[in-house]
């Protein structure tokens, strides 16, 4: 398969000639007599792949290319350097040193989504311009605007949106904030929501395995989430939204520059809903009573001179959240099911409460006489208090979790040639009832790693990672990832990638949905050391291509992919029968493959049009035969079309956005057992999704904003099934194919002072 993508794609691109003409010169890293060559420096022009990087003596020769007139020079630990250059010439560079620990990217004007050519890893980045195309009122909903993430329900009554990349759910993406691991264990099933978007600076999407310096739990993807800085965020932000449905949200933000060094931003998020919503009428609410309180405080610390960088976050959350049926009162209505009595149950309920405390610090120093060699501490520490029933079964998990990472980077020779290596330790501790059943563990690992970086930004780049760790459950064992990228020719970036990914699946708190039925829960296997299962172990491969164009003077880039996810092992989640759930581990063959195409292209002047389709083949051997996974659809279709006026002095505008999801047919899980009035079909329905917002910026200050989501109306009619006996044998909540709730407005405003 993937030969043939690769071969169709040469024959689909144009081949583009270099320029003969050349800018040549000499990187420095200062001005005068004392200053000394810079080895290694990346120089390339902006919005192409044209790259090179200075030799032994500082010196370089790029081709000159009428197309482009920004010259960008980057080299570790110095600022970035923008020239204008529209003729052939010789020119001399003297770079500054940078008060970052990373290398700073420079660029007049970032897209919305932008896509890197120069990277081995295939990543994404998402900013805050494109967050802002939909009312992205959590992390979970930051994503309908992307077509590499899919959002879907996890069930038919908390509105939880869970996310998937390359056809895998979110536990096997490692999910991270500032490259902290920051969603797992506990928080898998909500803690997308537990990050307000308007905290978000800009979101980092890897697809395949990641760094091995950011651990052995990611087997699909890596995403990672930059908050925003005290420094550079705006002095005060304040953001309003409601919906038709009752509900409510505030976000607030307060920065101060307190000295040279220090800097410090308190956050507040808080959302509301208080209104009931049973629109297809079968008694359950359509969306959860909900009320949330977020607050975080956090600090910037930085001396450029003595090369110091740090930031310290501290964050408190009360989660609470009530669903079930409409007429349902917990003070008088929640069934003690603990002996497995239901006598006198009428009305079915549930209620789930979280508290949660974490704090994380990050700390680096950068040698002030070798600005290419850093080092770098993280930790963090969460504890999260999760208190909930699902009807007459209750389920309480506290998980108490630390993590730390020492980093080290510097060069082999020169700055092409890049390491790093460190330790990781973690802990987490599990306190977890289902039920009567206690599964209460504690699970310690700690770990080394090395990667190896060759940076060549005219032909090839490469990222080559190792490390071993030693897990009290998982035992002793070794993840390689490595990563390449190779330019054929002018604008084109082909990469492939291949990586190991293990991880100990917290079968509960990652399907929590399936406690709201009447399904019998199973573990079948019992000689694991975690819930008796063994630990899932996977590979996976890639091969992805990005080609930049110009079309009628309109920029434009096509980009294909192709990944597999093989499991070795896996924890298989079987819910074929509709009378009961198992997890058992594969006996056989379990994979993942994905293919994707997307396009994007500026149709007029500020008018952006990105579209991409994505075809999943994801089969496991169940017990009972291999089956294509239930609940997704293999066939995905997106576009999205933004355009904006043009900016006045003021900053005032207008911005226009529309998006397209059509989703294909989806297998239903087996419920032929079932009486009639309760068996569904093989498989769901096609049905397409349109969301639409308009945004009004008077100014720099202020702007408002109205949209609509589910703009057709698309509703499942039996989100709910076995809604008029949800204490009967045929209840089940956790096939959910569609929306549940038809059309919705809001709107909102966003205020802030610079």
């Amino acid at each position: 398969m993937n030969k043939y993508i690769i071969l169709t794609i040469i024959t689909m691109l144009p081949w583009f000639a270099f320029s003969q003409e050349k800018v040549e010169g000499v990187v420095l890293d200062s001005e005068g007599s004392n200053a000394l060559t810079l080895s290694g420096a990346n120089v390339y022009w902006q919005d192409s792949q044209t790259g090179v990087v200075t030799d032994f003596d500082g010196k370089f020769s790029i081709p000159f290319d009428k197309e482009f007139n920004k010259l960008i020079i980057s080299y570790v630990g110095f600022e970035t350097d923008t020239l204008t250059i529209n003729e052939p010439k010789t020119i001399r560079v003297s770079l500054k040193p940078s008060n970052e620990l990373d290398e700073v990217v420079v660029q007049q004007e970032r897209d919305a989504i932008q896509k890197t050519y120069f990277s081995p890893q295939n990543v994404i980045t998402v900013n805050s311009a494109e967050l802002l195309k939909a009312a992205c009122c959590n992390l979970a909903e930051s994503f309908e605007t992307n077509p590499s993430i899919d959002v879907n329900l996890s069930d038919g009554l908390t509105g939880t949106k869970q996310i998937q990349m390359l056809g895998l759910t979110s536990p096997y993406l490692l999910i991270t904030q500032e490259n902290i691991p920051m969603v797992r264990g506990a928080s898998q099933a909500y803690g997308l929501t537990f990050t307000p978007g308007t905290w978000i600076e800009s979101i980092q999407i890897t697809k395949g395995t990641g760094s091995v310096v950011n651990g052995y739990e990611s087997i699909s993807g890596q995403i990672n989430t930059e908050l925003v800085k005290p420094l550079t965020d705006n002095a005060v932000f304040v953001n309003g939204y409601a919906n038709q449905n009752g509900r409510y949200e505030l976000n607030t933000h307060f920065n101060r520059k307190l000295t040279d060094k220090w800097s410090t931003g308190l956050y507040i998020h808080g959302n509301k809903r208080t209104q009931k919503e049973d629109n297809n009428e079968d008694g359950f609410l359509d969306a959860p009573l909900a009320d949330q309180i977020n607050v975080m405080n956090r600090w910037q610390y930085q001396d450029a001179e003595k090369g110091w960088v740090s930031f310290f976050n501290v964050r408190f959350l009360n989660d609470e959240k009530q669903v079930g049926q409409v007429d349902f009162n917990p003070d008088t209505d929640r069934v003690d099911g603990a002996n497995g009595s239901l006598s006198g149950a009428e009305v079915w309920g549930s209620e789930i409460n979280t508290r949660r405390f974490d704090t994380s610090l990050k700390l680096g120093y950068v040698f002030p006489e070798l600005p290419f060699q850093s080092i770098g501490f993280q930790t963090s520490y969460s504890l999260h208090k999760q208190d909930s029933y699902f009807g007459f079964r209750t389920y309480d998990i506290n998980h108490e979790s630390l993590y730390s990472n020492l980093l080290f980077n510097s060069i082999i020779g020169d700055t092409r040639n890049k390491f790093k290596t460190g330790i990781t330790f973690a802990y987490d501790g599990y306190d977890e009832m289902v039920t009567a059943t206690d599964y209460s563990r504690d699970d310690t690992s700690v770990g080394a790693f090395f990667e190896y970086s060759y940076e060549n930004l005219e032909k090839v780049s490469l990222t080559a990672g190792l490390r071993v760790d030693n897990h009290n459950r998982l035992g002793t064992f070794v993840t390689p990832r490595f990563h390449i990228r190779y330019t054929p020719w002018e604008k084109g970036s082909l990469r492939g990638s291949f990586g190991r990914g293990k991880r100990a699946a917290n079968i509960f708190a990652e399907n929590q949905q399936l406690f709201a039925s009447a399904r019998q829960i199973n573990i079948d296997d019992t000689g694991g050391k975690v819930y008796g299962l063994d630990p899932e172990d996977a590979w996976n491969y890639g091969v992805s291509f990005l080609q930049g164009f110009n079309f009628l003077n309109k920029k434009g880039d096509i980009s294909l992919d192709y990944y597999i996810t093989d499991f070795e092992n896996q924890v298989v989640v079987d819910w074929e029968n509709p009378q009961e759930v198992s997890f058992y581990n594969l006996d056989g063959d379990s994979s993942a493959k994905s293919f994707q195409v997307e396009v994007n292209y500026e149709l007029l002047t500020r008018l952006n049009f990105r579209t991409s389709y994505k075809f999943y083949d994801v089969s496991t051997d169940y017990n009972s035969s291999n089956l294509q996974k239930p609940l997704l659809a293999q066939n995905r279709f997106f576009a999205n079309l933004g355009y904006e006026t043009e900016a006045k002095e003021n900053g005032a505008k207008w911005k226009f956005d529309y998006t397209l999801h059509a989703l294909g047919k989806m297998r239903l899980p087996d419920t032929s057992v079932n009486e009639p009035a309760y068996q569904l079909g093989e498989y769901s329905s096609p049905y397409n999704l349109m969301n639409a917002q308009i945004t009004k910026v008077f100014s720099n200050t202020i702007e408002l904003y109205i949209g609509g989501e589910n703009l057709t109306g698309e509703q499942q009619n039996n989100p709910v099934l076995g809604a008029n006996d949800p204490f009967g044998p045929n209840f089940d909540t956790t096939i959910v194919y569609a929306p549940i709730m038809g059309r919705m407005f809001y709107g909102g405003f966003r205020f802030k002072i610079q």
